[in-house]
């Protein structure tokens, strides 16, 4: 990995350029800064989540995990060729969604975000992890000889998404509120 930095302030993406953790410098408004940005909203997102839960919720450390995972996927997009994620990440988040999806009832119509406070921020996350992966998909078709991205990424945000939808919906029961169901006009007016 890089070197840690010791000055925020450096000056030297003053004019729309920023280092990556190889040393190489590359434009702000590069594929692969896009992906890394919307890696960390998505992670910010995760933190706004954790701070509405009560420190001894359960969810708690899987939400811990989560953010290190997408950590360790910024840093991998952050420095060419560096490998941080592994498959049994994967297999984490499949569990994850799993044991939550098992209490919820069958979903039988479309949901809105919303319902409760933790929920609209888990469906601020899903949403934001859905751009990242279009993000991704993007810079993985980009025919640039610097393409080194681990699809693992791909696949982690993937489940990831399915596990905030899920999440949402857990989090919108739990907390007494109504999951949002989304209506027709004509549903709407009868």
């Amino acid at each position: 990995m890089g070197n840690r930095l010791s000055r925020i302030t450096t000056k030297t993406g003053d004019k729309g350029e920023t280092g990556l953790g190889d040393g190489s410098r590359i434009s702000k408004s590069s594929q692969r800064i896009h992906c890394i940005g919307d890696v960390d909203e998505l992670n910010s997102w995760v933190g706004m989540l954790r701070a509405s839960l009560s420190n001894d919720d359960g969810l708690q450390p899987m939400l811990d995990q989560i953010q290190h995972d997408l950590f360790d996927l910024g840093g991998e997009l952050a420095v060419p060729g560096y490998n941080a994620l592994h498959s049994v990440l994967i297999d984490d988040l499949e569990d994850y969604l799993e044991e939550l999806n098992d209490d919820l009832p069958p979903l039988k119509d479309f949901i809105l975000p919303g319902g409760s406070e933790s929920a609209s921020r888990c469906h601020m996350a899903r949403t934001v992890c859905r751009r990242a992966e279009r993000n991704m998909v993007v810079l993985l078709e980009a025919k640039h000889s610097d393409n080194d991205i681990n699809l693992l990424g791909l696949q982690y945000l993937n489940r990831l998404s399915d596990l905030l939808f899920v999440l949402a919906r857990v989090l919108a029961r739990r907390e007494g509120g109504q999951e949002v169901l989304w209506k027709t006009r004509h549903q709407r007016e009868s």
